[in-house]
């Protein structure tokens, strides 16, 4: 049940297999998508894709932070593959997948973005543990995006994050019924930014 799915990222193609059993197996999902229109990593950005599936957003931060390293993590082996076979795909030399569960994988080290659509179906005990862990794994003036929708509980998950971080949280993108919510730990908040323009699948 293979199958090719293509995306414009920044007027390039980007080429990724899929398949059955993962994660959006029936192509990019729009969440995916709202979150890849907000990446906007620097160069030189160290980026962790937190629960990659098949790889997009870590391999659209790869492409937008040329100078930098993304760390793709995903604790289900058989999505690890097919994003290990997509990195190469496209080309991209300054990634890697890593297979675990949540930080387990990059214990130790501090990014200048996390970006991650949570496995929501595992359940709220989950989200708010990776919520809770987040901010020890960003740099200094290092940001967290999050993507969910209201039926997944975003509403809930963005006044739990402003209860701890206030001003520092921001809507910052929105569409189809999602949000992407970005957090500033250590850094005065980012002004509500213009919508982007979202990724659209091709072939």
């Amino acid at each position: 049940m293979r199958r090719e799915l293509r995306f414009l990222y920044r007027g390039e193609l980007l080429s990724f297999v899929v398949d059955r059993g993962v994660f959006a197996s029936h192509g990019l999902d729009p969440g995916t998508a709202h979150l890849i229109a907000c990446l906007d990593p620097g160069r030189g950005d160290r980026v962790l894709d937190l629960g990659t599936g098949w790889g997009a957003v870590g391999v659209a931060a790869a492409k937008s932070a040329p100078d930098g390293h993304v760390v793709l993590t995903e604790v289900n082996r058989r999505a690890a593959r097919l994003a290990e076979e997509n990195v190469r795909r496209n080309g991209v030399t300054n990634a890697e997948v890593r297979v675990g569960r949540l930080f387990e994988p990059v214990r130790g080290e501090r990014f200048d973005l996390i970006a991650t659509n949570p496995p929501y179906r595992a359940g709220r005990a989950l989200i708010e543990e990776l919520l809770e862990s987040a901010p020890g794994f960003l740099a200094p003036a290092g940001r967290l995006l999050l993507v969910g929708k209201g039926s997944q509980g975003i509403r809930y998950y963005q006044e739990r994050l402003e209860e701890r971080f206030g001003q520092g949280v921001a809507v910052v993108g929105r569409g189809s019924g999602y949000r992407v919510i970005e957090v500033r730990t250590r850094a005065e908040p980012a002004p509500m930014r213009r919508a982007r323009s979202v990724p659209r699948r091709r072939g």
